[in-house]
């Protein structure tokens, strides 16, 4: 990295930390899933001490907080911003769980089977609306998972948008921490997935749906009423989803919630529109929350709390340090890897499933084989973001333009 700050970057220079940090991000997520089947014996003694997967997470959630809400206010338009997020997220996403499932169904892939009993029709609407981690389905690809509490952002903002809330983003994140502190304090009142427990996933599902639906096309509506309304109805099934309804801790996912609003806030102050004396402070008081609250948390097979919060606090670390480094020139083939960081976290457990069925998962860790399935990865990100993602953005902008209103 050179250090000399670059005088008036362009456009994009100026988001080349932000590719900088998804790129550092989407390597962590596949070197932790990857260590499953190459690099055992290392994953064993490196997990209770740093969780390289919440560390990976963390950052892409300070990510979008930093970048979403920025997008629809400079659109200035729901529907717009729906439009872009569809074309953004569900072509790759529609690319790998095909593959997937084709590379299965050939009998050189393995992937789970279980689906606690549902019906395919009800697993296969959970993932369609992104929700499948909140709806008590479980992921057909395991990184799926984000993408729920990712959706459930984007509803948030939605809704903070349509009431003309938006520039709250502190008030907000502070409150979600808050509850997330609450919530670990009494020791979470709810089972996991208590909503499909009471009601059942198939009718959940069906509701949820139904209700997103409503939501989505209300609050891209041309009336302000029913903007209102849709992005309220939104908001509410977002927020009462993983409150109730998550397979995470709800304290853990009101934190996700609390550090996306954050990355909200940190924009506000760095374009000024708010000060850094409260983006300081909204920092403060989510890092003790999350921090707290994870130390109320007992030690188990998925969940140390050493692990947790050493890589919470890196992760809020290393968002720090990008944002520092903001002015400065960052290589080309840093950013390159966040330009192409979505397929890099889609497309590696397409690869990993079949790795899996090919050569199982060694015993004893195998840094070749580790290097390897990078140098075979990477290449192929490449290829799914020009010939998939690229097209599909651009399609998205034009249509995006299209149905943009006068």
């Amino acid at each position: 990295m050179s250090g000399a700050p670059a005088e008036k970057p362009s456009g994009h220079a100026r988001l080349g930390w932000l590719d900088a940090l998804r790129g550092i991000a989407a390597l962590v997520v596949v070197f932790d899933h990857s260590s499953y089947a190459f690099l055992a014996e290392s994953r064993q003694a490196l997990m209770p001490q740093f969780n390289t997967s919440r560390y990976a997470i963390m950052v892409f959630f300070l990510v979008s907080g930093y970048i979403i809400p920025a997008s629809l206010e400079r659109r200035g338009c729901v529907r717009t911003f729906w439009i872009g997020r569809v074309f953004r997220i569900y072509p790759l996403w529609a690319a790998a769980v095909t593959a997937v499932l084709a590379l299965h169904w050939a009998g050189i892939a393995v992937i789970r089977d279980d689906f606690g009993g549902e019906s395919a029709a009800t697993v296969v609407v959970a993932h369609v609306t992104l929700f499948q981690e909140l709806l008590g389905t479980p992921n057909l690809l395991l990184i799926l998972w984000t993408l729920s509490y990712e959706m459930a952002f984007y509803l948030l903002v939605v809704a903070l948008f349509t009431v003309r809330r938006h520039q709250r983003s502190s008030a907000v994140a502070v409150t979600l921490a808050a509850l997330a502190a609450v919530s670990a304090a009494t020791g979470g009142v709810l089972p996991a997935s208590a909503l499909s427990g009471a009601v059942g996933t198939g009718p959940l599902v069906v509701v949820v749906s139904i209700t997103m639906v409503v939501a989505i096309c209300c609050a891209s509506a041309g009336s302000s009423a029913l903007r209102v309304f849709g992005g309220v109805l939104g908001g509410l099934l977002a927020f009462v989803l993983v409150l109730l309804n998550g397979t995470v801790s709800a304290w853990e996912g009101l934190v996700i919630l609390a550090v996306m609003f954050l990355g909200t806030a940190v924009h506000r102050a760095e374009t000024g529109r708010s000060t850094w004396w409260s983006a300081a402070c909204t920092a403060a008081v989510v890092l003790a929350c999350a921090v707290g609250s994870a130390c109320r948390q007992g030690d188990g097979t998925d969940f140390t709390r050493r692990g947790w919060i050493v890589a919470f606090l890196l992760a809020v670390l290393t968002f720090g340090a990008g944002l520092a480094l903001r002015h400065r020139r960052i290589p080309r083939w840093v950013t390159g890897l966040g330009t192409i960081s979505y397929s890099v976290y889609l497309v590696h457990p397409v690869l990993l499933a079949v790795t899996d069925r090919l050569f199982g998962r060694w015993r004893h860790d195998q840094p070749l084989l580790e290097v390897a399935f990078f140098a075979a990865l990477l290449p192929l990100c490449v290829l799914t973001h020009q010939f998939i993602e690229a097209p599909s953005q651009a399609w998205g902008r034009k249509l995006a333009r299209r149905t943009d209103p006068p």
